[in-house]
């Protein structure tokens, strides 16, 4: 029972039995339900009909561009098949100003080789990594090359590709550029009836968006309607509607008049059972009722104080000491922490967003830090407006290929390389650069100044790249008989895609230490060091093998040992890729870093090509490779670089893919120890390491640089010191990667060598007679 006290304070005046209140809520409610129901009914009878007719503009759209592509594929055919094809692969540059003239509106026309070799080599900073794609993708197409579009001076072409001669052995190529504009009027011409249509580079949403047309609130769907004839889809965005009950109208419609008639009948039992209870029952105040209403004495409130200020964020340090010649790397939760993995993004980003350069792709070694770091390196690139292409864990090489294989020209692969465990860092490339010394004290003088672009909006998509990376390179590369190798990954992240690489090339793969593993737990991933192939031989002479092959923690160098036991070291692996290239590359360029021995001059000299020493470093000998436009480059460390046939980069497991090719290739089917033997060496020492404290090895050789002295040698110091007489070499240099004095001697005989050895100790004590040297 309520009571209601009235204003004058005369008591109470009346009372309402609150069971005649909820009948007649229920009724009102189940009414409103009951419209509601209806309405919704005629929203998902409009919504459907509104689906079925975005979905037939959708294919509409989608058929008029397949049509306008095949009309335009069918003028540029016509054209290509009114010439004959030998003339085409005579005179290429001939035949494209032919057929400028054949194609009316023709933007470019250009013809290549059948192998593609001039494609292969190209700069595609100036050439275009969207053109060199295509081209390359039209090799392996099943039917007629796609069509598809790429940037051109600022603007957008459809691009096309049409073989010369037969289609399974094309005997040339013509490049097509035609304007986009038609493409566009053909897809703008389609009503969107009020969904919204976009015209995508590719079938999912994390392609590029050329076009779109429509309700820019409508919801997207997750998959696109493929163009014919192209790389194109077409993805439909559906109105939005306010629907949250089932999508089924009967059931809708059912529970809409159920809900009205509740309501009604409960409204109608309300009036009949409470209709003549109007009268309020009337008590009379008692004093207890009085007292209870009394007003209390006020208090006063408790003076409010401010909530404290939160305290703000303590700034970021950033160590400049993990800023290094050739890359960023430092130990993880010390000197490289997500935060500063953050604004190293932020700060890769700036620099891309200068450049006009919109995407980028990245990927991570097995290391345990790497998810992290990779997450926050991710994030800062799209704080600065980045989109990004995830590949998850992949070796290096393979960031480097997804670079070319998706047109960004850019990259970071997140890696420690062959460092201890608590190491982690980032090679970066962008435009096709791989940053190296100015460019990487960039990024650190940006991020300490706060130069950080901070737009936000960058998209990120996940895509899995290692089937078309195994794919270039076991449809290019064939080893043409089995050989048993063993294929030591020491744990690290090449155990993912190696063996499948070996394996789809023609050999037989005995995998040792292939799963991932960042603690290392069996060698430590560096196969530069000796001890860390004593497995390895082991496997190869208990297995019978006929090589073996090492590879670094994220995939980037290679190791070879033979059946007996001998480690082939990397410099005299380049002699045999160097008289491999140059037997088709006669007088090309071939470089190599201080640490390799003096043989391999003369070698190159006697296989027809053109030697030159270099700096070690794998950005700063890709800078010099395309600075002298070099086919081949090696580094003792282990880092191959092919541009002949492959992409200049470094890559460990395409390096060992070409290595099996040339021993399996061998005319005379030679074993791999016999073809090594025709490689010449001397005696000569592993890379020898001498540990300091951070920033003391850079130190120590200012100073051996001024006070050494080694008589009549000739001296190179364009890295470190390297001293050569008729009869041998020493080096001295610093690491880039780990603060060490890196050492190595080279010598005809073990008197020379020791020689040699001798003087450096003497000219290296007189600069710190408290190093303890490995010699």
């Amino acid at each position: 029972m309520a009571k209601i006290f009235n204003a004058g304070g005369n008591g109470l005046t009346g009372s309402i039995d609150g069971r005649a209140l909820l009948p007649f809520a229920l009724g009102i409610l189940l009414v409103l339900g009951g419209l509601f129901c209806l309405w919704q009914t005629w929203q998902i009878a409009d919504e459907s009909s509104a689906k079925d007719r975005v979905h037939a503009a959708q294919k509409q759209a989608a058929d008029a561009v397949a049509a306008e592509i095949a009309s335009e594929r069918g003028r540029v055919e016509a054209a290509v098949h009114s010439l004959a094809p030998d003339s085409i692969v005579a005179d290429p540059a001939q035949a494209a100003t032919e057929l400028r003239q054949l194609i009316p509106g023709a933007l470019k026309v250009d013809a290549y080789s059948g192998g593609l070799d001039e494609v292969l080599h190209a700069n595609y900073r100036v050439f275009g990594y969207g053109k060199a794609a295509q081209l390359m993708a039209a090799q392996t197409a099943d039917g007629k090359p796609p069509a598809q579009t790429v940037p051109d001076s600022g603007t957008r072409v459809l691009a096309l590709v049409v073989p010369v001669g037969p289609a399974t052995h094309p005997q040339a190529w013509v490049w097509v550029a035609l304007p986009f504009a038609p493409i566009q009027e053909r897809f703008e011409s389609i009503p969107t009836e009020g969904g919204r249509l976009e015209l995508r580079q590719g079938d999912d949403l994390g392609d590029l968006r050329l076009l779109a047309s429509g309700s820019a609130s409508a919801e997207r769907e997750p998959n696109g309607m493929p163009v014919d004839g192209s790389t194109f889809s077409i993805l439909a965005a559906l109105p939005t509607a306010f629907i949250v009950l089932p999508h089924v109208w009967p059931v809708t419609g059912l529970l809409g008049l159920l809900g009205l008639a509740g309501g009604l009948y409960l409204i109608w039992m309300r009036n009949r059972l409470f209709g003549g209870r109007v009268q309020a029952d009337v008590e009379e105040p008692v004093l207890s009722d009085l007292l209870d209403t009394a007003p209390e004495p006020e208090t006063p409130a408790p003076a409010r104080i401010a909530p404290p200020k939160p305290a703000q964020p303590a700034p970021v340090v950033v160590d400049p000491t993990i800023f290094r010649a050739y890359d960023v790397r430092g130990v993880v939760g010390k000197s490289l922490t997500k935060d500063v993995a953050r604004l190293l993004g932020q700060a890769i980003g700036s620099v891309m967003r200068e450049k006009g350069l919109p995407e980028i792709v990245i990927g991570r070694d097995g290391r345990l830090s790497g998810p992290e770091l990779a997450g926050a390196l991710s994030d800062g690139l799209r704080e600065a407006g980045i989109d990004v292409i995830d590949l998850g864990a992949v070796p290096t090489p393979v960031v480097y290929y997804a670079a070319y294989r998706f047109n960004t020209g850019c990259g970071v692969a997140v890696t420690g390389s062959h460092n201890p465990p608590d190491y982690n860092g980032f090679k970066i490339v962008v435009g096709g650069e791989t940053l190296s010394e100015g460019a990487i004290q960039d990024l650190y003088q940006r991020i300490a100044g706060n130069r950080l672009e901070k737009s936000g909006g960058g998209k990120i998509r996940h895509v899995d790249v290692v089937p078309d990376y195994i794919e270039r390179i076991t449809s290019d590369v064939q080893a043409e008989r089995r050989l048993k190798i063993v294929v030591d990954c020491g744990n690290g992240i090449p155990g993912a895609v190696a063996p499948q690489v070996l394996e789809g090339i023609g050999c037989e793969v005995i995998p040792l230490y292939c799963d991932v593993d960042g603690t290392f737990p069996n060698h430590h991933p560096d196969p530069s060091d000796p001890h860390n192939l004593e497995d390895l031989i082991f496997a190869v002479k208990q297995t019978g093998a006929d090589l073996g092959l090492a590879f670094d923690g994220d995939g980037d160098r290679l190791g070879v040992v033979t059946k007996d036991g001998e480690i082939i070291f990397p410099d005299r692996q380049l002699m045999l890729f160097a008289r491999d290239v140059l037997s088709r590359q006669p007088g090309a360029t071939i470089i190599y870093d201080v640490k390799c021995t003096g043989h391999l001059k003369g070698q190159i000299l006697d296989a027809g090509g053109s030697p030159m020493m270099w700096r070690t470093g794998h950005s700063l000998i890709k800078a010099k490779m395309r600075e002298t436009g070099a086919e081949l480059a090696g580094e003792m460390s282990g880092h191959f670089f092919f541009k002949e046939r492959w992409y200049g980069f470094d890559d460990g497991i395409y390096a060992g893919a070409r290595l099996m090719e040339i021993l399996a290739g061998d005319l005379e089917e030679r074993t791999p120890e016999e073809i090594f033997a025709t490689c010449p060496k001397g005696v000569s020492t592993p890379e020898l390491k001498v540990e300091m404290a951070e920033g003391a090895h850079y130190r120590f050789m200012e100073e051996f640089r001024q006070k050494a002295s080694f008589g009549d040698a000739t001296l190179t110091t364009i890295d470190g010191v390297r001293a050569d007489w008729p009869d041998g070499w020493g080096l001295v240099r610093p690491s880039n990667t780990t603060p060490v004095l890196v050492l190595r001697f080279d010598a005809d005989n073990e008197a020379a060598l020791t020689r040699i050895k001798n003087l450096f100790r003497q000219q290296m004590l007189a600069v710190d007679p408290s190093l303890k040297l490995p010699f």
